[in-house]
């Protein structure tokens, strides 16, 4: 049952979703700013150095005191390819970092409706491809994504797995859009219980693929060949538009043989992570990707 407290949360942030509307510059100052609000002032947080990773597509590199040498993730932030950056990210960044001990390498991928499908993917593995060429060793990173970001994640696991890279440990996902068809009982049922609507998921598609295939197994992982991928770690919240798609997924994903840990977590939205300061649902997902995190690049 949703408390009364993520009810509120939820209230305040269907009230500052921007109208689709406005030019995608206004949309995404709006989403930038609300996120960057919501999110803890990061502190200590430093970025020590910023990479250019291709025309258009920068990492960056961010370090906390608790980080083990060694150890990162690979972020890729969420806002439905179309919005957000490591800026409006950077107090989950700064969370992840310092649960799972591990510095962060996140990346601002080229964004539609200026850079369309697949641009966000050849991003991604640019990032990973960066990583391994300047000897960060492929078993002490580890891929984390939120929405559209834990979409690539899935899709840097496939493309390197399909291009013969040598693959991380594991990839970890929070509420990833796994099928831009966006189907599945849960896209009506959860439409009141969610921040984000079916209208939106339809223009992300449409400013995302621009007429492409929805069902390009980079576009939709769950359409994919999932065979050999390393283990994931994905967590979804019960009230998510999203739900029915992560879950058959996870299923999919299963019969490949690939080991999947799915966490479910009641009353919870999209993206609930992003917003940790508010609830402690947040908190403790953090710090369950943290645990998950270090045992597997602390082994």
């Amino acid at each position: 049952m949703i408390s009364d407290s993520t009810a509120d949360l939820l209230t305040l942030i269907k009230s500052h979703i921007s109208d689709q509307k406005k030019p995608i510059s206004m949309v995404r100052k709006d989403f930038s700013a609300f996120y960057e609000n919501m999110q803890d002032d990061p502190g200590e947080y430093m970025i020590t150095e910023r990479v250019e990773l291709t025309n258009g597509a920068y990492g960056y590199w961010i370090d906390v005191p608790e980080a083990v040498p060694d150890c990162t993730i690979l972020f890729f932030h969420g806002g439905g390819f179309t919005c957000g950056s490591t800026k409006d990210h950077m107090g989950l960044c700064t969370r992840l970092a310092r649960a799972a001990r591990a510095q962060v390498f996140s990346v601002d991928y080229r964004l539609a409706p200026e850079f369309v499908f697949p641009a966000a993917v050849e991003d991604s593995i640019a990032a990973y491809r960066y990583l391994i060429s300047h000897n960060y060793l492929p078993h002490r990173i580890i891929p984390v994504g939120i929405s559209a970001g834990g979409t690539l994640v899935l899709d840097l696991l496939i493309s390197a797995r399909d291009l013969g890279l040598p693959l991380p440990p594991a990839g970890i996902c929070m509420s990833p859009a796994v099928d831009l068809l966006f189907e599945g009982e849960s896209v009506e049922k959860n439409m009141d219980n969610d921040w984000i609507t079916p209208a939106r998921l339809n223009e992300i598609r449409t400013m995302y693929l621009t007429g492409q295939d929805p069902k390009n197994p980079l576009a939709s992982p769950i359409h994919a060949r999932l065979n050999s991928l390393p283990r994931l770690y994905i967590q979804a919240g019960t009230h998510e538009l999203l739900l029915s798609g992560i879950a058959s997924f996870v299923d999919k994903a299963r019969w490949a043989g690939v080991p999947v840990q799915f966490e479910l977590w009641e009353g919870m939205f999209h993206s609930w992570q992003v917003f940790a300061r508010q609830v402690a649902e947040g908190e403790r997902a953090i710090n369950n990707i943290g645990a998950y995190a270090q045992d597997v690049l602390l082994r």
